[in-house]
């Protein structure tokens, strides 16, 4: 007998992932076989998580110009300008070399270190920890700035699908602990309205306590975390008896061995959070922490992401104008039941659904946006609500491209014969702006790595 998808036990859920995790890597190995070839990561590095309560390590992919290492040898005085890039694959599949030719060109005609990351996935963590430990390779990446010979005063973030989700949401994290009475309160109440070094006031990220909005964890280096775990539910449910909003996500009460222990580390574990603080300088936000020099955030490319998940997954295909060309529900199953968890978890998260974060939250992002979307694809509604948020509400600067008669994740298509077309000419597209944002010459710095597999 079938079991419903709500009653899947979470083993089965982990054995699912495992088996489509290998099926997308000979994907993405098929898609990477296509001439001309992508390159290879130059380096990478593991690195801590400090910001997430759920303690260990994950890897960065570093992408760089064919002059890079001589460069590093000898120590020269030039930095170079670095796109930190989120893979996609709905939080649950998918790695750091997914976006390869993403990257390739990036460094071949920005001149552009590109760092992609290999954030853990659900359902062995579910949300936040892909944001958090997003948050956690910029943190690192500006306190090795130096010696990585990065640019600190021109980063920008990238990513696709979820990993486009995430190029909103890793900065809204980067706004520091929650500071919920002020938010209540609104703008400029308390000390919602934080300031900047030089005194003038800039928003660090208040969340509001509304109803339908509910803080993260507010933790610190030196204590445990005195915000519950059901910091993360909707108001008046607890972990164990919260209704399941989709229908679809696994109930908490039946695996109490996995959950539960995410949810008592939520609760004790330690973070840096409390040391993050992000303001508006500029068009651009600057990023500090107690331990890292100024980082400049000067922009955000963003491929198909999504942005709202208080829409249901049915009411986003009914967006839809080709049935046939919307991902299966097999996959967006396994990615909601992976992800979103508890069942009872705030669908409206600023962490999780920007396209409906607080007014103030979004001001406190960059002004350069550079947003993706596919015309077949239950993600283009939701794209173009957020576009006109950030445009014609906050006075953003967005270039949106849709791109006509695509599917979503068109780009990846597992051909080895050759590549996705009209993919690189997107891929320029999001160059030229990335050029204007790091201010780079049309003669300077655009000579990368042709490499290959």
């Amino acid at each position: 007998m079938a079991q419903h998808k709500g009653n899947r036990p979470r083993w089965m859920l982990h054995l699912q992932a495992q088996v489509w995790r290998i099926l997308m890597g000979i994907g993405m190995q098929l898609h990477r076989l296509a001439r001309p070839l992508p390159p290879s990561p130059s380096f990478h590095r593991y690195i801590e998580a400090t910001v997430s309560p759920l303690k260990g390590k994950f890897r960065l992919q570093f992408y760089v110009p064919k002059d890079y290492h001589s460069r590093k040898r000898l120590k020269g005085g030039k930095r170079y300008p670095c796109v930190i890039n989120f893979h996609g694959g709905g939080f649950t599949l998918g790695t750091a070399k997914d976006d390869s030719r993403w990257a390739g060109c990036v460094v071949d005609k920005v001149g552009a270190v590109v760092v992609s990351v290999d954030y853990r996935l659900a359902p062995e963590f579910p949300f936040p920890t892909a944001v958090e430990d997003g948050a956690d390779a910029v943190l690192w990446l500006a306190q090795h700035a130096d010696e990585l010979l990065l640019d600190p005063e021109r980063f920008a973030v990238s990513g696709f699908s979820s990993g486009g989700n995430m190029s909103f949401t890793v900065p809204l994290c980067l706004q520091g602990e929650l500071n919920t009475e002020d938010a209540k309160s609104g703008a400029g109440a308390g000390h919602g309205l934080d300031r900047g070094p030089e005194g003038e006031g800039e928003h660090r990220g208040s969340v509001p306590t509304q109803a339908h909005l509910l803080a993260p964890p507010q933790t610190t280096t030196t204590t445990t975390n005195t915000a519950s775990n059901a910091a993360l539910l909707r108001p008046g449910t607890s972990s164990t008896n919260a209704p399941t909003p989709t229908g679809s996500r696994i109930a908490l009460t039946r695996q109490k061995s996995r959950l539960d222990r995410i949810a008592v580390l939520r609760q004790t574990g330690v973070s840096s959070l409390s040391l993050i603080s992000s303001y508006k300088d500029g068009p651009s936000v600057s990023v500090l922490t107690s331990s890292s020099p100024l980082l400049k955030i000067r922009g955000i490319i963003s491929f198909y992401p999504s942005t709202d998940y208080t829409q249901t997954r049915e009411q986003r295909r009914q967006t839809c104008s080709r049935t046939d060309q919307q991902l299966p529900a097999v996959f967006t199953e396994l990615f909601d039941d992976s992800y979103l968890q508890p069942p009872s978890l705030d669908l409206a998260h600023p962490w999780l659904s920007p396209g409906v974060a607080p007014e103030k939250m979004l001001r406190v992002l960059p002004d350069d946006v550079v947003l993706f979307t596919c015309e077949w694809d239950m993600l283009l509604a939701e794209g173009e609500r957020l576009r006109d948020r950030l445009e014609k509400e906050l006075g953003k600067r967005v270039a949106y491209h849709m791109v006509p008669g695509v599917p979503h994740g068109w780009d990846k298509a597992p051909n080895p014969i050759r590549e996705s077309p009209g993919a690189r000419q997107q891929y320029e597209v999001a160059c030229r702006e990335l050029r204007r944002m790091f201010d780079v010459d049309e003669e300077g710095e655009g000579e990368g790595d042709e490499g290959g597999d």
